[in-house]
């Protein structure tokens, strides 16, 4: 909400009160005059929001849920309170505005995202801190107030918390805060004339943008006395241009807003039933929509449109129609709506399982359902309302379904017994990519889930931004926020404590091997000589050499997880490579506040110059610029969650950081193919290695020539070993979305393999080394034959197990000893190599106009007395 004023009323049923201030979109009423049920809000406008004050009561942590289940925007609680309903219940601390009685506020509660409530205006640096740079809501709550004050109050960033009965709705009132005066106070432009870019839209359900006019301080005083769209006319400037007054296609004004930076306004209007904004009579809106071409269209699209057409015909359709026996036939309604509902199932539950058929089906259900509402007096923006009220529910009912809906179906004979539930809960779906009516079921199979980056990035920037500001002491506030841990220093300096390397000597044996096959592959990926040499042409040596890159950082995730592997897997090819520093970044443990042992011998057997005692995106940051005691990276590699993807994805992208890194990021993947004579189990076993590792992992099998008994086969023995697994449920949730692809020949199985280009691809079948590497395109890891499982290169085999996932493998490699390199080029030209080239060189700077490109050459030419 922007309207910078929120009105106090003594209850609910003012509805004087309500409807005079109602365009300010917000209320808080006192938590004695309410009687909450899931009614409660309907006896406010629909655009407005309700907060409920209970810093004067004793109220329950029942009763806040209660408040906040029923559609109360947020509850006002004191400081005594705070401990209870915010950090106690688990409550969302967004819900709550607490209310102190001194500018002392404790950290911790700085760390909730509630709104802050003062007795009066804060020093401008606590008002900064405090409102994390105008991200928090601040209210000033005092009993005295008067314009002057309550302007500068809003000017300041701060919403005033005023008695409505000490406010109005005119310009102006003795005694009393003009909330118009208040609003326009707040405004700003840069526009010789002084006014104010404004936005006109319709209120719920269709938000429609009607068009852009001009506002100016009285225009928008007149409209909140007035209740009605009023504009400032730009043609006769003296003069204010009250929407159809003259035309009749007036406006009602709902609500008032503006823009975060306070010079657009945003009039939330209701527009008078049958008249568009534009002088154009064929339109709705300045846009050109052509929604009034017909006399009695309705504008919108779709349910919102539907919403108005069906409000129409209520009043209006002719008898007889279909839509007249709708309304007048309840019986006839209510059986074609579960006809309908019947419909929809069906067209979910039907093999081929095509979408357009489920929104076809779905489509005709809303509409049967929205006459059932206008029928019934209800409109879809009360829907929507109760749907948002439902949307901010802080509880959640365990949701079965009633007895009645529930009864088992007699299973038909014809068909098998149903599967039980822990069946179910292992099974991949199965499709036949040989039949064309399954395109779009393949399609889905091999398409990843959307990662929104947007919103991450959105709690991943305040962290960058704090560690380049702080440095140091950023790294190691956060690192007791997210880990837990207090540190005194965030890096550990190497030589590194022995104590902090206490590991059993069969984890050092396995950590030994494994670095030496790691090194060994690695080793033999460096060029074969030191400068690569061609002679181009007579006179004309070119040459490339390889350098490694100097300053890397490798993240390795730690915190609950061990792996040292990771540490592995980016450590040694960068010591290979010949890196001057290798800086290793990983969090620690919550439980003991220190590393990871394994990572820490591993990152000694490395030679790491240091451990920087911190995770995340902070630990990210801090490699890419620098602080105080972590070394400026050239380059970052390792995976992370998405908070680590967010902040690497960002630094490689500012050119401040100067920073690459390894590759882009997403769930990890695998793609088995397998054949009639794969063993189940290893099929089995590989397709869980990956499944556990956590509910977005993409598992996939590719069938070629399946039998049903080696089908059925693969089935049973995935649910014997998923049901011992640690982590079963995690490995259930993955299944349910993962599929089996059944094709004919292996030609089809690596097309489909190539198209998905996975991380991890499988090879489980006969003969499998001779469809290395002439059938593979598209992969990050080949794992061939039945005895090649990919726990084996996640570990110890010596290839790198830091993959390319969500199809980059189609221009990405794994990490290699050429990831810690850069290569550099250069050429040698003698006299008789610009005899060669030079007259070439001329003729193509000359097209392209760079003469200064020509002259460098032509000068040395005109010397030798070549030209």
């Amino acid at each position: 909400m922007t309207f910078p004023v929120l009105p106090v009323l003594a209850s609910p049923q003012d509805s004087h009160q309500i409807a005079d201030f109602s365009v300010v979109g917000q209320f808080v009423v006192p938590f004695k005059s309410v009687n909450i049920s899931k009614q409660f809000l309907q006896q406010f406008p629909r655009e407005v929001s309700v907060d409920v004050d209970a810093t004067a009561d004793s109220v329950s942590v029942d009763q806040i849920v209660e408040l906040l289940n029923n559609g109360i925007r947020q509850v006002f609680i004191n400081e005594s309170q705070v401990e209870d309903a915010i950090f106690t219940s688990g409550l969302p601390s967004a819900r709550f505005a607490i209310e102190f009685e001194s500018d002392n506020v404790s950290a911790k509660i700085l760390e909730t995202a509630a709104s802050f409530v003062f007795k009066k205006p804060l020093s401008k640096d606590d008002f900064k801190k405090f409102s994390s740079s105008e991200n928090r809501t601040i209210y000033v709550k005092t009993d005295s107030i008067d314009q002057e004050a309550a302007n500068k109050l809003a000017v300041d960033g701060y919403f005033p918390v005023i008695d409505a009965k000490k406010l109005t709705s005119k310009q102006s009132e003795s005694g009393k805060v003009s909330i118009s005066e208040l609003f326009t106070s707040t405004l700003s432009t840069d526009r010789p004339d002084g006014l104010f870019t404004t936005l006109i839209t319709t209120p719920a359900p269709s938000y429609s943008a009607l068009g852009v006019v001009y506002s100016s301080k009285a225009s928008i005083q007149a409209a909140i006395a007035e209740k009605v769209g009023v504009y400032q006319s730009r043609k006769r400037t003296e003069e204010l241009w009250y929407k159809g007054k003259t035309s009749g296609a007036t406006q009602k004004l709902v609500k008032l807003e503006k823009d975060c930076d306070s010079d657009v306004v945003k009039f939330i209007v209701d527009p008078r039933d049958g008249y568009g904004f534009c002088h154009l009579d064929n339109n709705f809106t300045c846009f050109r929509d052509g929604q009034l071409k017909q006399k009695d269209e309705s504008f919108g699209s779709g349910l919102s449109k539907l919403d108005n057409t069906l409000a129409k015909r209520f009043e209006s359709a002719p008898e007889g129609s279909y839509t007249k026996r709708l309304f007048n036939d309840e019986d006839l309604l209510i059986a074609k709506l579960k006809e309908e509902l019947d419909e929809l199932i069906e067209a979910g539950q039907n093999k081929t399982k095509d979408s357009s058929e489920v929104a076809w089906e779905c489509a005709d259900l809303f509409y049967f359902a929205m006459v059932w509402c206008i029928k019934n007096g209800v409109r879809l923006a009360d829907v929507e309302k109760n749907l948002d009220i439902k949307a901010g529910k802080v509880t959640r009912r365990k949701g079965d379904a009633k007895a009645a809906y529930v009864q088992k179906k007699v299973p038909d004979a014809a068909k098998p017994e149903p599967a039980s539930a822990i069946e179910e809960s292992y099974k991949m779906e199965i499709i036949n990519a040989n039949d064309s009516a399954n395109a779009q079921l393949i399609k889905k199979a091999l398409t990843r889930p959307v990662q929104k980056t947007a919103d991450i990035m959105k709690l991943v920037l305040p962290i960058v931004q704090q560690v380049q500001k702080d440095g140091d002491k950023a790294l190691i506030e956060l690192t007791a926020k997210f880990d837990g841990v207090k540190l005194d220093s965030p890096v550990l300096n190497a030589p590194f404590p022995q104590e902090l390397m206490n590991i059993s000597d069969d984890m050092k044996k396995a950590i030994d091997l494994s670095i030496s096959n790691i090194e060994k592959f690695h080793a033999a990926q460096l060029p074969k000589e030191k400068v690569m040499t061609v002679e181009t042409a007579p006179g004309v040596r070119c040459s490339r050499f390889a350098k490694p890159i100097e300053n890397v950082g490798l993240y390795v995730p730690g915190g609950t997880a061990v792996l040292p592997s990771t540490a592995m897997m980016l450590g040694v090819p960068a010591k290979v490579a010949g890196c001057s520093n290798i800086i290793v970044a990983s969090p620690p443990a919550r439980a003991t506040g220190k590393l990871t042992p394994e990572v820490v011998y591993v990152a000694h057997k490395i030679g790491a110059k240091c451990i920087v005692m911190a995770g995340g995106a902070q630990a990210v940051t801090a490699m890419a610029y620098g602080t105080e005691s972590v070394l400026k990276c050239d380059k970052i590699l390792g995976p992370g969650n998405q908070f680590v993807t967010a902040a690497k994805m960002h630094v490689q992208n500012d050119t401040q950081a100067l920073c690459s890194i390894d590759m882009p990021a997403g769930p990890s993947e695998v793609l088995v193919i397998a054949d009639e004579n794969a063993d189940a189990d290893f099929v089995a076993s590989d397709l869980l290695s990956q499944a556990e590792h956590g509910v977005d992992s993409q598992v996939i099998l590719i069938g070629v020539g399946l039998s049903k008994d080696k089908l059925n086969e693969f089935e049973a023995a995935v649910k014997k070993q998923a049901e011992v697994l640690p982590r079963k449920e995690i490995v259930a949730k993955c299944l349910a979305h993962s599929y089996i692809l059944l094709v004919d020949t292996y030609e089809e199985a690596f097309d489909l393999s190539n198209k998905y280009a996975p991380e991890h691809l499988i090879l489980q079948i006969d003969d499998a080394p001779k469809y290395v590497p002439d059938y593979v395109e598209n992969a990050g890891s080949v794992f061939v034959g039945a005895l090649s499982p990919e726990s084996c290169g996640d570990y110890s085999s010596g290839t790198n197990h830091t993959l390319p996932t969500y199809g980059y493998a189609r221009q990405y490699s794994g990490v290699n000893t050429a990831t810690f390199q850069k290569f550099i080029t250069s050429q040698d030209v003698s006299e008789e190599g610009l005899k060669s080239i030079g007259k070439a060189v001329m003729t193509l700077a000359a097209v392209e106009g760079l003469e200064a490109h020509r002259n460098a050459v032509q000068v040395r030419m005109d010397k030798l007395g070549l030209l």
